[in-house]
C-alpha cells in the first residue's frame, strides 16, 4: 500500500476538477470520510465551495454535520438540505423532506437495533477479571 483512503480520493477528486466543466453536476457520497470529522468537512466545503464557484451544481451524500451547518450558516440561498423522515416513535419513513441538518446520524438506533452488543461483551470481561482479583467500573 503506497498511499491512504484520504490521499487516493484527493487524487481521483483531482482528476475530476480537472475535467469538469461549468454547468456539470457532481455527485459526492460520503466524500472524504477517509479522515476526522474536522479536517472531512473543512476538505469537503472547500472542494464543493470550488466547484460551486466554478459553476458546477453539486450534490453531497454526508453526515457530517460541521460540513452541512457551515453551507447552512454561510450560504443559506445556494443549500438545499434532504434529510430521511423519522416518525415520532423513531422509524423511518426513508422519504426524504427538506429539513435542516442535524448534529446526528442516528447511529445509536442502529447499533441497538442490531443487538447493543458492546454493553454484553464488556459485563463478560468485567465478570472475568472479577474471578482473577477486583474489577473496576466507572460510575
Amino acid at each position: 500500500m503506497t498511499s491512504g483512503r484520504l490521499d487516493d480520493e484527493l487524487r481521483r477528486m483531482s482528476i475530476v476538477a480537472d475535467q469538469i466543466e461549468p454547468h456539470s453536476l457532481m455527485l459526492f457520497n460520503e466524500s472524504f470520510a477517509g479522515t476526522n470529522e474536522r479536517e472531512g468537512s473543512e476538505i469537503g466545503y472547500q472542494v464543493a465551495r470550488a466547484l460551486l464557484d466554478a459553476q458546477v451544481r453539486v450534490f453531497f451524500v454526508s453526515h457530517r454535520f460541521e460540513f452541512a451547518e457551515r453551507f447552512q450558516r454561510e450560504d443559506p440561498p445556494l443549500t438545499l438540505f434532504l434529510r430521511a423522515e423519522r416518525e415520532p416513535d423513531g422509524r423511518r419513513t426513508f422519504k426524504l423532506a427538506v429539513k435542516e441538518p442535524l448534529p446526528t446520524s442516528f447511529g445509536e438506533d442502529l447499533y441497538y437495533q442490531l443487538g447493543g452488543w458492546l454493553d454484553e461483551d464488556n459485563e463478560r470481561l468485567t465478570q472475568g477479571r472479577s474471578a482473577s482479583g477486583p474489577a473496576t467500573r466507572a460510575p
